[in-house]
């Protein structure tokens, strides 16, 4: 991780030591607004840096999911009404692959992440106002998994996200956290 990166919302317990992210969550926090729950919370860890036009970032998250909506990955954020968050969570008694859009009011989609291991390969693409997600696989390939649209500004925050709604201390590593060029639109598929 790039040394100078703040938080939003700095967890209890984290260390940034030889390319490893580790963090342990504190009580109760989330990113989310209103629909279905009709509860709004920006209390969210979110360890990030600012990034200006089309981008592609990437992680391998691991974390030690348990409780109901544990959950560890990417994040975008143009404020605490425009975002986009994915990765991995808990629901439905599984650890499934989540995505977020919010555009002031937050949807959810949810898919099983065949052959999940314990960790998972994440990259987040943004071309404009459109977003996409996609999730690694073990021989090296990307599978699409949610192409979607933000008003986004110039310049975004972009970083790893971890948050445990219903507990606190879900351990999570991120590692090989990475922002560069995008890939190219034929890559989407």
């Amino acid at each position: 991780m790039p040394p100078t990166m703040p938080w939003l919302n700095e967890p209890p317990q984290w260390s940034d030591r030889d390319g490893v992210l580790s963090v342990r969550t504190g009580p109760e926090t989330d990113f989310w607004r209103h629909t279905f729950y009709g509860y709004v919370t920006d209390n969210g860890h979110f360890y990030h840096r600012p990034v200006t036009g089309d981008f592609t970032a990437s992680v391998v998250v691991a974390a030690g999911h348990s409780a109901l909506f544990d959950q560890a990955g990417l994040m975008l954020r143009a404020g605490e009404r425009t975002w986009l968050k994915t990765g991995l969570e808990v629901t439905s008694g599984a650890v499934q692959l989540s995505t977020v859009l919010t555009r002031d009011e937050s949807d959810l989609s949810v898919v099983p992440v065949p052959g999940y291991a314990g960790s998972l390969t994440l990259r987040l693409t943004r071309f404009g106002s459109a977003v996409c997600v996609h999730r690694g696989d073990e021989e090296g390939g990307w599978h699409l998994v949610r192409l979607g649209h933000l008003d986004l500004p110039e310049t975004v925050d972009v970083g790893v996200m971890c948050c445990s709604p219903r507990r606190e201390g879900l351990e999570v590593a991120f590692r090989d956290f990475r922002v560069g060029d995008p890939i190219s639109r034929e890559g989407l598929e």
